[in-house]
């Protein structure tokens, strides 16, 4: 019997913001564990939560991920968790306070990119340091997006 092959990536991502990227300008990305409780990592792995809408904060020292959604677990019991709940990230005390004065200081968003199962099964949350695009920048951005695929299909064509 042969080795059983390790899952790709895609496959164990559990939420993805795609939104992310259209609606803010990520400086840059820093990994967090997710403290989750019960039935949460189940429903996680059923790959229904949803990071559209959520965002992190410090708070007393520690850092929160707010307004996440990981649905019931459908086969849980009485002990099943609330969805929206906020959950604490995992970061060294030198992290926050990087991420604490990048948001204090500069302006910064803390947005969820993408939560994922790690190669040892646990819960990681990859955090983007961002700032807010104006409608202007956005144009730009999907205007140079544009042009980068018209220019691979015009190579494609001639060579």
């Amino acid at each position: 019997m042969g080795k059983s092959k390790k899952p790709a990536l895609a496959s164990r991502v559990a939420a993805d913001n795609r939104k992310a990227r259209h609606n803010y300008a990520i400086e840059d990305e820093i990994e967090a564990g997710l403290v989750l409780q019960g039935t949460e990592v189940k429903a996680l792995r059923g790959g229904k939560a949803n990071i559209q809408d959520s965002y992190a904060e410090i708070r007393d020292g520690e850092a929160w991920l707010v307004n996440a959604y990981i649905p019931e677990f459908d086969h849980g019991n009485r002990f099943n968790h609330e969805p929206r709940r906020p959950r604490k990230l995992l970061f060294n005390a030198r992290e926050i306070n990087r991420l604490h004065g990048a948001v204090q200081r500069d302006g910064m968003t803390l947005v969820p990119l993408r939560i994922y199962f790690n190669d040892q099964g646990r819960a990681k949350v990859l955090i983007g340091i961002a700032k807010g695009k104006k409608l202007h920048d956005k144009r730009e951005t999907e205007k140079q997006r544009d042009w980068s695929r018209q220019k691979a299909r015009l190579m494609k064509d001639l060579g």
